[in-house]
C-alpha cells in the first residue's frame, strides 16, 4: 500500500483519538460495572461515553470501509477492525495501537521485532484479562447458581483461562458469560502462541550467532 494513500493518511490522523477513546470506554466500563451504587447522573455519563466512543469506532471503520473501495471484501481482509466493532471487550485493545503510533512519531527507536511481539502480547494479556473480568462479573454476579460473585472472582477466573490453565473452581453460569469466555480463551491461545512462537524464534537466532562465532575461520 502506498504510504500517502488516503487509507494510510485517514490511519495516522486516527490512531491517536482512538488510542484514547478506547481507554475511555475501559475507564466508563470499568466505572459503570464496578460503581452499581453510583448516582443516575453519573452512570448515565458513563454511557454516552461508552455509546460515544462505539460511534467514533463505527465512523472509523465506515470511512476505511470506503476508502478501501473494496466493498464486502474489505470486511474479509479487516477481521481485527470489524471483531473489535462489535465486540466491546476487545476495544480496549486499540491501546497498543496507540503505544506503537505514540513511538513513532516521536522518532524513537522501536523494540526489535521479537520484543515487540511479546511486549505488545503482554499489554494484550492485561486490557483483555481486565476487560474481560469485567464483562463476566457484569453477567455473573445476579445469575442464580453463579460461582462468580466477586470482581476478585472474576479476575481469578480471566487469569486462569487466558493463561489457558482452566481451574474450574469458578465458571460462568449464564449464556452470555459463556459467550465471552469462549472469546477469551480463543485470544488467550492467540496470544500464548505468538508469545511462545517469538520467544522461540528470538532462541534459535541467539545459537544460530553463537554458532557461526564459535566456527573456526577457514584457511
Amino acid at each position: 500500500m502506498d504510504d500517502d494513500s488516503p487509507t494510510v493518511r485517514w490511519r495516522q490522523r486516527t490512531e491517536v483519538p482512538l488510542g484514547i477513546a478506547s481507554m475511555l470506554f475501559l475507564t466508563a466500563y470499568a466505572v459503570h460495572v464496578l460503581g452499581p451504587g453510583l448516582p443516575r447522573d453519573a452512570r448515565n455519563v458513563c454511557l454516552i461515553v461508552i455509546a460515544a466512543t462505539w460511534a467514533m469506532f463505527l465512523a472509523d471503520y465506515l470511512v476505511l470501509w470506503r476508502l478501501s473501495g473494496r466493498g464486502l471484501a474489505f470486511v474479509r481482509t479487516h477481521a481485527l477492525d470489524t471483531v473489535v466493532l462489535i465486540l466491546p471487550l476487545l476495544r480496549p485493545l486499540r491501546v497498543v495501537r496507540l503505544y506503537d503510533a505514540v513511538q513513532r512519531r516521536r522518532g524513537e527507536p522501536r523494540l526489535p521485532l521479537y520484543s515487540r511481539v511479546m511486549f505488545y502480547a503482554g499489554i494484550a494479556v492485561l486490557l483483555l484479562g481486565f476487560s474481560g473480568a469485567l464483562a463476566v462479573y457484569q453477567a455473573e454476579r445476579e445469575a442464580p447458581d453463579a460461582t462468580i460473585r466477586t470482581f476478585g472472582d472474576s479476575v481469578w477466573w480471566a487469569c486462569s483461562t487466558l493463561a489457558t490453565v482452566g481451574y474450574g473452581d469458578v465458571t460462568p453460569v449464564t449464556a452470555r458469560g459463556r459467550v465471552i469466555a469462549v472469546a477469551m480463551m480463543v485470544c488467550g491461545l492467540a496470544l500464548l502462541g505468538a508469545v511462545t512462537g517469538s520467544f522461540s524464534s528470538w532462541l534459535l537466532q541467539v545459537f544460530s550467532r553463537e554458532g557461526d562465532d564459535e566456527r573456526p575461520p577457514r584457511s
